[in-house]
């Protein structure tokens, strides 16, 4: 009976040890998650920045037309 106990207490612990390492893998992949996040909304402010040049440039051709 004792060596059952101890069994089913390793195997607990076996469990525990893989639910934290899942954990931790989770939190890896939240973290990537986020820096792709952060690396669109660069992206992005970039292409509103590159659009406004254009705008911009547009514009100025137009006065430079007329």
């Amino acid at each position: 009976m004792q060596g059952d106990a101890l069994a089913l207490s390793a195997d607990a612990l076996a469990l525990s040890t893989d639910a934290l390492a899942l954990s931790t893998d989770a939190l890896a992949l939240s973290a990537d998650a986020l820096a792709l996040l952060a690396d669109a909304l660069a992206l992005s402010t970039d292409a509103l920045t590159l659009q406004g040049i254009a705008k911009f440039n547009l514009l100025r051709i137009n006065e430079m037309l007329y």
